[in-house]
């Protein structure tokens, strides 16, 4: 059953439409990861009623619901882009990306992009989406334009601040944070894979598989990288004169939290050895003195008591002795 809006096609193939899954945790000793649905995406990737809660679609864009979200297909001159609905705000988050780039010719291009932007959904030149934005853009660059030297395809990151045009007639070379070749990486035999792990304003790092699963390949780790604290997550791709199949298989987005391991014990270890330093001595005498005052209490309470029954007895005989 196909579905067409002037915006998006979308192929529905799959049997039956089901409630996407909450996603499984990976725990790591230092860190506690926590799944943020709102920006995590997994077949069916559509609700009952035909979108997605979570993200928007648009341009040539095609979603089979049992297999890929389509960002250009293999044709010339297509884009495609996905955006999230609400913006990411956590400050520490891992997204992990499961991707295809494949195709029939020998010659093809141009490739697709992830992006963490103040801007989105909007269509434009650098990998069908807009230029000049404010926030991350990552470029997995499939075609060579001009950049001896540099073995494609190519993934480098950006860190665009809204006025900065990407250099796209020699691959974003005047704009590169950081990057790495990636050759394999299409029409690769395994699950091609992407993880971005941030710590804000401390750490950006890239980690591929595409040589083997559960191989990770590190492609860069940026110290003291900013992305902004309220961005869209998105992806985009085209083609031109040259193409490809640009698939977006699965999203899985977390929000990170370290565990504060260590401090409580410091302190414990810390007030110990102080206590067995200056305040050994002085313990006893605590002590004795704490029971010496209880013993008293006790007394007293006794002898009120005692005093309280005696001047009962003597109130019982003078009233006998009154009949």
């Amino acid at each position: 059953m196909l579905f067409t809006r002037p915006w998006v096609s979308l192929c529905l193939l799959a049997g039956s439409l089901r409630q996407t899954c909450a996603i499984g945790l990976t725990e790591h000793p230092d860190v506690k990861a926590i799944s943020l649905r709102t920006h995590s995406l997994e077949p069916p990737y559509l609700d009952s009623d035909m979108q997605s809660r979570w993200f928007d679609f648009g341009d040539d864009t095609i979603i089979r619901t049992d297999r890929y979200v389509r960002l250009a297909s293999d044709k010339p001159s297509r884009t495609g882009w996905i955006f999230s609905r609400v913006p990411l705000t956590a400050t520490n988050w891992e997204i992990v990306v499961e991707f295809k780039i494949h195709g029939q010719g020998n010659l093809y291009g141009d490739g697709f992009a992830m992006w963490l932007t103040k801007q989105r959904a909007q269509s434009g030149q650098v990998f069908g989406s807009m230029d000049k934005f404010e926030g991350l853009g990552v470029f997995f660059d499939t075609y060579k334009n001009n950049r001896p030297g540099t073995v494609f395809p190519y993934v480098m990151v950006m860190n665009g601040d809204g006025n900065t045009a990407y250099d796209k007639d020699s691959d974003g070379k005047a704009n590169e944070v950081a990057g790495c070749s990636a050759r394999g990486i299409r029409n690769a035999q395994i699950p091609t894979k992407a993880k971005f792990t941030y710590f804000q304003e401390k750490s950006l790092k890239l980690e591929l598989q595409y040589k083997a699963e559960d191989e990770w390949t590190e492609c860069f780790d940026i110290p003291n990288f900013k992305v902004p604290p309220v961005a869209y997550l998105g992806f985009s791709a085209e083609t031109g004169e040259l193409s490809d199949n640009h698939d977006i298989i699965s999203v899985k987005t977390h929000n990170l939290y370290k565990h504060n391991t260590g401090s409580n014990a410091a302190a414990a270890a810390s007030a110990g050895s102080s206590s067995k330093g200056s305040s050994a001595p002085s313990t006893p005498k605590k002590s004795g003195g704490s029971w010496s005052w209880f013993f008293m209490k006790f007394v007293l309470f006794g002898l009120a008591i005692t005093g309280a029954y005696i001047g009962f007895t003597i109130y019982r005989a003078k009233q006998r002795d009154r009949f």
